[in-house]
């Protein structure tokens, strides 16, 4: 699919202004990317979708082209941001599929609001401090997180060398096969903006609240929304472990030989497991 055949438009939703990527028709399916990427992370699966469906898939609060919010990087309030979005699209449901940073928000929306995700993918992230993930954090969460979660610290250091930072995650992503070079582009101008690195790494500094949104969600209901989970490398199965005692309808795997930026290191591996699982929905 050629860049012509998507439409980029701007939404309010939550407060700010989302940069949304649209196109295709049919049951709308929501796509939602981690760090260090914006919604072209999906720029080599969104052409096999949009034939069946309306595949909606935004910049996440504050990155890309979305506001530079002050404060709202818990996963509570960006699965809010994806409400009003489908709200503001008229979609009253949706598939939603979640990679990295975009999963905890994608995993909240499906169990607050149920009625309105028909399907659930995550993918290489994990879900708060549910437990199950203790072998892939027996050494300790990746070294980044904590520098991330520092106030301050990594957008004042990395200043001017925004590039290099970027190429690291992209690199260590895909076991060293990189992405194509005008994503990769893309993905480096946008986190060379004015206040990017910043907005960025306040996901990482929600990470307590977001952890407590999951506890309490947990607590209180289970996940009964048709849910996958996907793994590859370094996570693994972690997610599938943290998922499958509160999921009444859980299918797990993992993609071999596969880096962290599965729908650009493996898209044909992604494609072949999340079509036919959207597609069930769609057999009478």
């Amino acid at each position: 699919m050629s860049t012509t055949d998507i439409t980029v438009r701007r939404i309010a939703t939550n407060g700010i202004q989302a940069n949304v990527a649209i196109a295709g028709t049919g049951p709308a399916v929501v796509l939602l990317h981690g760090f260090p990427h914006t919604w072209r992370l999906w720029s080599e699966v969104v052409g096999r979708l949009a034939p069946r469906y309306r595949v909606i898939a935004p910049d996440l609060r504050g990155f890309g082209g979305s506001t530079r919010a002050a404060e709202g990087y818990d996963a509570g309030t960006l699965s809010v941001d994806v409400e009003g979005i489908l709200d503001a699209l008229g979609e009253p449901t949706a598939a939603v599929v979640g990679i990295d940073a975009g999963t905890p928000p994608a995993f909240l929306l499906a169990m607050r609001r149920p009625d309105r995700v028909r399907r659930l993918v995550v993918m290489e992230s994990l879900v708060g401090t549910l437990p199950g993930a203790e072998e892939f954090l027996a050494g300790g969460p990746p070294w980044w997180f904590g520098f991330h979660a520092v106030p301050g610290l990594g957008e004042t250091v990395l200043s001017g060398h925004e590039t290099e930072y970027v190429d690291w995650f992209l690199n260590a992503g895909t076991r060293g096969r990189g992405v194509p070079h005008h994503i990769r582009d893309a993905f480096v101008t946008a986190y060379a903006q004015p206040d990017s690195l910043r907005c960025a790494f306040s996901y990482y500094r929600a990470l307590p609240a977001s952890a407590q949104q999951v506890r309490d969600v947990v607590a209180r209901t289970r996940l009964t929304v048709p849910t996958m989970a996907i793994g590859s490398h370094p996570v693994g199965d972690a997610l599938e472990r943290q998922l499958r005692p509160v999921a009444d309808d859980l299918v797990g795997h993992v993609i071999p030989d596969c880096g962290h930026i599965i729908p650009l290191d493996r898209p044909e591996a992604l494609l072949r497991l999340l079509l036919p699982f959207l597609d069930a929905d769609q057999i009478a």
